[in-house]
């Protein structure tokens, strides 16, 4: 399959798939920590009509999330909470038939922009990682991604981290058991 993996500079998630023997592409304004033949750096929504089966895609969320919310009215930043909604729905309603898009949990001004809720959480804890992190997917014709590995340890290492410059670039790399768990159970052309 050719998998599209949207807003993602590391590449664990297009590892995931190419390991899997899918034509698997990253797609990012930021240059990839990773292979640079399967990265496309530049703007995602100028490629999506390129004949992806599959799009994974990672959408920014410090507008959108709860975490943030109070930042909206404190800092005036309802436009860009607007912009970045309007992102995250061109992505969502992309011609590409079988997508998920993760983002944290969103707050309700995000959801009225979006116009829907997420269809599942999970959390790191459920793929082999002893960590606490809810992550919501809006899912576009994919079953619900089943736990592989639950871990009994829940550490919050993700929202403790210290606030250092890259802290949201840290915060922002997915877990490796879950890219897995992802090529594994959507990276079947019968879905």
């Amino acid at each position: 399959m050719r998998v599209l993996i949207a807003c993602e500079f590391s590449q664990i998630v297009t590892r995931a798939f190419r390991d899997k023997g899918h034509e698997a592409y990253s797609c990012d304004i930021l240059a990839t920590e990773g292979n640079p033949e399967w990265h496309i750096q530049g703007d995602v929504l100028e490629i999506l009509d390129d004949g992806w089966d599959l799009m994974m895609a990672f959408p920014p969320c410090t507008r959108l999330c709860n975490s943030g919310v109070r930042w909206l009215r404190e800092r005036n930043l309802w436009d860009e909470m607007r912009k970045a909604a309007e992102f995250f729905k061109r992505l969502l309603k992309s011609p590409i038939k079988k997508a998920c898009i993760e983002n944290s949990i969103p707050h309700k001004y995000a959801i009225k922009e979006i116009g829907r809720r997420y269809d599942q959480i999970i959390q790191p804890w459920q793929f082999g990682h002893g960590e606490s992190k809810a992550t919501c997917l809006w899912l576009n014709n994919l079953p619900p991604l089943m736990a592989t590995k639950i871990m009994t340890g829940r550490e919050q290492r993700i929202y403790n981290m210290p606030k250092t410059p890259d802290r949201g670039h840290k915060r922002s790399v997915i877990f490796q058991g879950i890219a897995d768990a992802m090529a594994e159970q959507w990276g079947i052309e019968e879905l």
